[in-house]
């Protein structure tokens, strides 16, 4: 401990080299401040996962040093892993009013009661301990109430900007706090932490109030029914389709669980404004001529159990999509999913529906900051360390490519890994010590029992298929009492690969007589040699390799 004493040390638990996941822990001395705690989901070949969480370990080893966890906003990457946290470990959690509100909706399907959730407002001051003085600071995001916070230690200001863009004209008509930022910049900055997420992008991210006037535009434009897909948690985008219906006479319906909730929740809040007689049930759109309808819906994504993708496949018991409807994507497809969106894309075509989904039309913005509000960011800061976070770990090597283009020099940029302590004093910064972090999976209620061999396992299956071979043996007499029958799935159908299947069949005969020879009379043994000729054989006759499961029953 004498190591770190009087140092400040930034722990990354998640969300460096990756989008989603986002959690970073502050420790001086013995005290501990964590910022947000989210989720990311599964990529392609992690068959069968729900979510994936950080590993909190640390967080666990250290529980009776942690003074609070502070969200920065309401999306699932920043606050979905919280129900798994607070099992673990009882803490107090601050958020904005709407953060908290989505937050409590997590925890209630979780049954996870009677934790202590505190609200705060930007310009509010938060004391944790006795090293970590917060001031909380409004940025602009795609979700309304998302803040950033300067955090006073006893070694100086780390700032941190959590998801945010320079939105000069946001839909609620509160901008970013320029002012305090250009304040703390005069005070002085050790560190600055910021969104890396759109550091590709040259130039300003637009404003959420371009799509406001392009939903109007089209949607007097458009003469039948209107069906909208965007993310549920962009409360903004949501507002500005309900506006741009009601202003051409259209009742709007809420379609998704996930977007019924969010709609609920921010109109319960006050994030939501809804026009008296707008909102009708799903079930009413039937009663009104196709004209006067506007859906909006879940499925930005293609996710497969999504509403969307379930009307485009025919799926849908409320909605079916018919010739006439127009579809807006109002959504820009995450990395990975550009398939799962085409795929859905041309099912809508097929249907007969016109579909609307191009970025250059207009109907989505991103609610991260480009290059341009970046250097903006480091201008009003002056930090004299930097260190990007919240990207691909070539978001966060551009992103320190522009911070020493803005004069910060390359020994004060720090590009981390999740688990890679840094470490700072007044003057100097430096790499540390890794603490435990990585991925925990989440699949159904099981909370990390699916590992690496598990996932194997699941892909060899997916690929190769199985070969079960099961059998009777005689352990004393060293005799095959029956069998070996041998069943498969995935590999070859049994009927049409009869010769196949009788050599197999022949070869696994040969290996138990061979092992009774030898007097091999473990079980495990047996099942070894047997996998082992069987995946040779099979290999070298149809050049694939399925899993083999020998089942050996004994008399």
């Amino acid at each position: 401990m004498a190591d770190n004493e009087n140092k400040l040390m930034l722990i990354p638990l998640g969300g460096l080299g990756e989008i989603g996941k986002n959690m970073m822990a502050l420790r001086y001395n013995d005290e501990i401040l964590v910022i947000d705690a989210g989720l990311m989901f599964p990529e392609d070949e992690m068959l069968g996962i729900d979510i994936v969480i950080p590993d909190f370990t640390y967080l666990v080893e250290n529980k009776d040093l942690i003074k609070g966890v502070i969200l920065t906003h309401g999306h699932e990457d920043h606050i979905g892993a919280l129900p798994y946290v607070l099992k673990e470990i009882d803490v107090p959690v601050y958020g904005t009013k709407l953060t908290l509100a989505l937050l409590q909706g997590k925890l209630k399907e979780n049954n996870i009661i009677n934790k202590k959730l505190i609200t705060i407002r930007p310009r509010d001051t938060i004391k944790l301990g006795t090293a970590f003085n917060i001031k909380i600071l409004k940025v602009s995001h795609s979700i309304p109430d998302a803040i950033g916070m300067a955090i006073h230690t006893p070694v100086g200001i780390v700032l941190h900007t959590g998801d945010f863009k320079f939105d000069q004209t946001p839909v609620d008509g509160i901008v970013t706090d320029f002012a305090r930022l250009a304040e703390y910049g005069q005070k002085g900055v050790l560190v600055l932490l910021s969104d890396s997420t759109n550091v590709e992008r040259p130039g300003f991210t637009p404003s959420e109030k371009l799509v406001g006037q392009t939903f109007e535009d089209t949607f007097s434009l458009i003469k039948e029914r209107i069906i909208v897909a965007t993310f549920a948690s962009n409360v903004h985008r949501i507002q500005q389709v309900i506006n741009a219906a009601h202003k051409c006479n259209r009742k709007v319906a809420i379609l998704g669980r996930s977007m019924v909730n969010v709609v609920s929740i921010a109109q319960e809040v006050g994030y939501l404004t809804i026009p008296e007689n707008t909102l009708i049930e799903i079930e009413e759109i039937v009663n009104y001529p196709r004209n006067c309808v506007a859906i909006i819906t879940t499925g930005s994504q293609g996710e497969p159990m999504s509403a969307l993708t379930r009307m485009a496949m025919s799926d849908h018991r409320r909605v079916e999509i018919v010739p006439g409807d127009t579809v807006v994507i109002s959504a820009t497809p995450i990395p990975g999913n550009e398939k799962l969106v085409g795929k859905i894309i041309n099912q809508l075509y097929r249907q007969g529906a016109e579909v609307i989904y191009e970025a250059a039309s207009g109907i989505h913005v991103s609610g991260h900051a480009s290059q341009e509000e970046l250097k903006m960011m480091i201008n009003l800061v002056k930090p004299k360390f930097f260190v990007p976070v919240h990207g691909e770990y070539r978001h966060l090597i551009k992103h320190a490519k522009l911070a020493n283009q803005m004069g910060i020099p390359k020994e004060n940029i720090f590009v981390a890994e999740n688990g890679q302590v840094l470490e700072f004093t007044n003057n100097n910064g430096s790499i540390g010590n890794r603490v435990t972090a990585g991925r925990v999976l989440i699949d159904g209620l099981g909370v990390g029992d699916v590992g690496n061999i598990v996932l194997r396992d699941r892909r060899q299956l997916s690929q190769e298929g199985i070969l079960i071979v099961v059998l009777t043996l005689n352990k004393e007499a060293k005799q095959l009492m029956a069998g070996p029958d041998i069943v498969s799935r995935g590999f070859v159908y049994v009927r049409e690969a009869e010769a196949l299947i009788d050599e197999a069949r022949g070869r696994v005969k040969d290996v138990i007589d061979k092992c009774f020879d030898k007097k091999i009379t473990d079980w495990a043994t047996i099942k070894s040699h047997i996998r082992e000729d069987l995946s040779r054989y099979l290999y070298e006759r149809t050049g694939r390799r399925p899993m083999i499961m020998p089942i050996i029953m004994e008399v």
